[in-house]
């Protein structure tokens, strides 16, 4: 969730469940060293982290947490360190939070301090986001106040949707600082407010210099019309001063909500900015609040005409800091001073940073992108590090989630001698004790021309030096490798990786008689999925799965060759994971949206439910699962939306497996063209042993369509042309000289006993030669092609046969054209076909 950078560059972060992790600079190594007993439900949890300025020497870290237990509060504490030991006996609270447990959403929870010495924290609204019925939650109703904003971020007398501001001081308690919102005395409101009128600032920053406080507004998601789309813009805003930023009666550039009656359903005049009025029942703050402040970038879901660059649909803003050149003047990592003075904002779901421009009043001047080659996934964190460097703090994929592509990015800005790129490749990751590895740092690099690397691995308590080094792991356990790469500057890279011993992975293989590349009309597939587990022994059938399909689609095999279990959707897995849908929901379990299999399940046994659901899918909409609004995918082809719907609907469909041992008779192509693969896939996910989790492992056969098309090579030095015949377009390998080839990979030669080749007599003929695994590989067919000048190319193609020589076994196969006497073009071809 957010993370601290001590003096060491050590760096601590606090994971959402309530594990305090710790990062080691100078080991490489990630390890936890707390777990608070934490409240997480909702959007709770431990929430935020941050070291003191002062940390270096006395060694305080304060974190923001959802307390556990039946008490509805969250807790501001501090802790000691000692070294990487986090003491928790030292626990002093400083400020407990009020909050309420029933509705979703909106905790926010960002801990920094300011160039001052002054701790910031701020509040989401934590008021109940989906019953508001299209609008804003002003529910006035009695009973209803955790459904109203106004006994929240607009109330003066609650913490919810606030920035607080505080001095902590050294016995654990704080004092208000002065120039806070409201007077010391709490006579007008709480007197830590800084900043009210905001709804989830989850993300903010102190400008070093001037005290500007810029922060992240995540919108709501009403369906009021507003001057770009609906009013449910995200707002990046600036506090000069402290103020109250309008929610929630204003958005954007104060753009007014109506004021919406929850029992009469019907909307009235909205409030008035310069002098918002708060006449809630359930207020119990000031009922004159000071005039609403402005955003400073706002934006929804679809396009942006004011600011363009910040894209379209789901959106969550971030803001970061403000990077001054001379702050950083004698760092070895400082940016270049085109960057003095500019703010970093983020989107946490669109997944770019931008630097935004401003003039020396701090107004907004211009936008660009910032690093877009980094492609951080879900950035939720970003700050500079006193070296210069920035720290980046990735999400990952999913919401509420342990994700395996979330970490802690470090990115250097390096003028004069650049430090090597270390890179760590290793034989094998995971196996049983003693597990023998070979490591390689050769494919390490350094930018500057000369440099001369060394190489030292860190395995555990061992040094070991060189570039490719062998170790053997004699007891079980999980050990972390670190390879440091120096050149003679001084200049270092480093990578880690993790060797997991005690686990042997399963061994999953498929025997067959008959081809393993292609498919014929009424072909018989034999097959047999044979399982070792060196652990389980016996293999658990209820660890096993085994599968067969024919796919309409597989000319282009990554496409198939999916690493999902569902082969049948593996294409449409990738597609759904190339966009926003996992931001909001996953397979199987409650995100902000419904899990895959929750829709499922709903509409299971209906009949044309995919034609509903790729509608909502494209247009977006909301109600059907509470309020949270799906954004829209307009840019998306029908025909994808319905494959994600109809993949969504096959998750309520029971996964009948097939027998291990079997046959098949290939049918379900014929008639439907070229494009079409039959998959067979076996699987198994083994117990575990020694500490390990249970590893998978699979094995599977793709049989194509024995028709391929020369241009879909996987390597060549030929040309493609693309012409139009009577019968539409038609692409072949052209420009075909003597030597030059085309190779297709890994094709099976078992019971193959020709190729025929569709060419066209162009140029000066020649010899089309099959050869094995390399260009100059054994010749195992061959064909002449006469010269020849055609009159009418689009009819012109003629069919040659090589008859092969009797091969087994898996072979690339190089395609490759012959003839010495010309150094003119030969031929054309179109297609090969392989023939029993």
């Amino acid at each position: 969730m957010e993370m601290a950078i001590l003096p060491s560059y050590d760096v601590v972060v606090a994971e959402r469940k309530g594990a305090v992790r710790y990062y080691s600079q100078s080991s490489k190594q990630l390890k936890t060293i707390a777990h608070f007993n934490v409240f997480s439900g909702i959007e709770d949890g431990l929430l935020g982290v941050a070291a003191d300025p002062q940390f270096s020497i006395n060694h305080w870290i304060y974190f923001y947490y959802g307390l556990a237990g039946e008490k509805s509060v969250s807790q501001l504490a501090r802790f000691e360190m000692d070294g990487e030991k986090l003491i928790e006996s030292s626990r002093k609270v400083l400020l407990e939070v009020p909050t309420q447990r029933k509705y979703c959403c909106h905790s926010a929870g960002y801990l920094t301090f300011d160039s001052k010495g002054l701790l910031y924290l701020s509040i989401g609204d934590n008021t109940n986001a989906e019953e508001i019925e299209g609008h804003n939650p002003t529910d006035e109703r009695p009973g209803r106040e955790l459904s109203d904003d106004q006994a929240a971020t607009a109330n003066s007398n609650s913490f919810k949707g606030k920035i607080l501001r505080i001095k902590p001081e050294s016995d654990g308690t704080f004092s208000i600082p002065d120039g806070n919102l409201f007077p010391k005395d709490g006579s007008q409101g709480k007197p830590e407010i800084y900043v009210m009128g905001v709804r989830n600032p989850f993300r903010f920053s102190v400008d070093a210099k001037n005290n500007y406080v810029y922060w992240g507004d995540v919108g709501p998601d009403t369906e009021i019309n507003a001057s770009e789309g609906k009013l449910n813009y995200d707002e990046i805003n600036q506090a000069r001063k402290p103020g109250f930023f309008g929610y929630p009666y204003f958005l954007g550039a104060n753009e007014v909500f109506p004021k919406y009656d929850f029992v009469t359903k019907k909307e009235g005049p909205g409030k008035d900015p310069l002098h918002p009025l708060n006449e809630s029942p359930h207020n119990t703050g000031i009922r004159e609040l000071p005039a609403a402040q402005p955003a400073f970038i706002w934006y929804g879901k679809g396009p942006s005409k004011r600011w363009p660059l910040v894209g379209k649909g789901g959106a969550s803003a971030m803001a970061g800091p403000v990077y001054y050149s001379d702050l950083f003047a004698d760092s070895p990592y400082k940016l270049p001073d085109y960057y003095d003075g500019k703010l970093f904002i983020y989107d946490w779901i669109r997944k770019w940073i931008m630097a935004v421009t401003l003039d020396v009043n701090g107004n907004y001047v211009s936008m660009e992108p910032f690093l877009p080659q980094l492609k951080v996934v879900a950035p939720i964190d970003m700050q500079i590090a006193p070296d210069g460097a920035i720290y980046l703090l990735a999400y990952g994929t999913n919401w509420f989630a342990r994700n395996t592509d979330s970490g802690i990015i470090r990115v250097e800005y390096a003028e004069g001698n650049r430090n090597p790129i270390a890179s760590l490749k290793i034989s094998k990751l995971v196996g049983a004790a003693p597990l023998s590895v070979s490591l390689s740092a050769g494919e390490s690099k350094d930018y500057d021309p000369g440099d001369k690397l060394t190489y030292e691995w860190s395995i555990g308590s061992k040094k070991i030096k060189g570039e490719r080094i062998g170790h053997v792991f004699t007891r079980p356990g999980i050990y972390n490798v670190v390879l440091t790469v120096t050149d003679q500057l001084g200049g270092k890279g480093s990578a880690t990786t993790q060797v997991k011993v005690g686990n042997t992975p399963p061994e999953v293989k498929i025997q067959t008689a008959a081809n393993r590349s292609f498919y014929w009309d009424n072909q018989k597939l034999d097959y047999q999925i044979q399982i070792k587990d060196r652990e389980d022994k016996v293999a658990d059938a209820k660890r096993t799965k085994a599968s067969f399909h024919y796919l309409p689609f597989g000319k282009d095999l990554a496409s198939v060759m999916s690493s999902s279990e569902n082969v049948q959707f593996g294409q449409t897995e990738k597609l759904v994971a190339s966009l926003d849908c996992k931001a909001c929901h996953t397979v199987a379990t409650k995100s902000i949206g419904p899990a895959f299999k929750a829709i499922s399940m709903r509409y299971k046994g209906k009949k044309d439910a995919a034609d509903p659901l790729s509608e909502k899918i494209i247009k977006g909409g909301s109600g059907n699962w509470g309020t949270y609004p799906m954004p829209p995918h307009q840019d998306l082809a029908i025909a994808d939306a319905r494959q994600i719907s109809e993949y969504i609907l096959s998750l309520a469909e029971e996964q009948v497996n097939i027998p291990l041992k079997g046959q098949f008779y290939l049918t379900d192509h014929i008639g439907k063209g070229d494009a079409g693969a039959y998959v067979l896939l076996g699987s198994y996910i083994d117990k575990g042993a020694n500490g390990i989790e249970p590893l998978q492992a699979s094995d599977q056969i793709v049989l194509r369509s024995p028709v391929i098309q020369m241009e879909d090579y996987d390597e060549g030095n030929v040309g493609v042309t693309i012409a139009t015949q009577n019968t539409g377009f038609v692409s072949y390998i052209s420009n075909i000289t003597n030597g030059k080839f085309v190779r297709f990979n890994q094709i099976d030669l078992n019971g193959i006993g020709q190729i025929d080749f569709r060419v066209q007599r162009e140029g000066q003929g020649g010899t089309i030669e099959v050869r094995l695994d390399n260009p100059q590989g054994p010749v195992v067919g061959s064909v002449e092609v006469e010269a020849g000048k055609v009159k009418d190319p689009k009819s012109e193609w003629e069919q040659r046969i090589a008859i092969l020589s009797p091969e087994k076994g898996m072979h690339d196969l190089y395609i490759v054209f012959k003839n010495p006497t010309s150094q003119w073009g030969l031929f054309h071809v179109d297609l090969m076909k392989f023939q029993k």
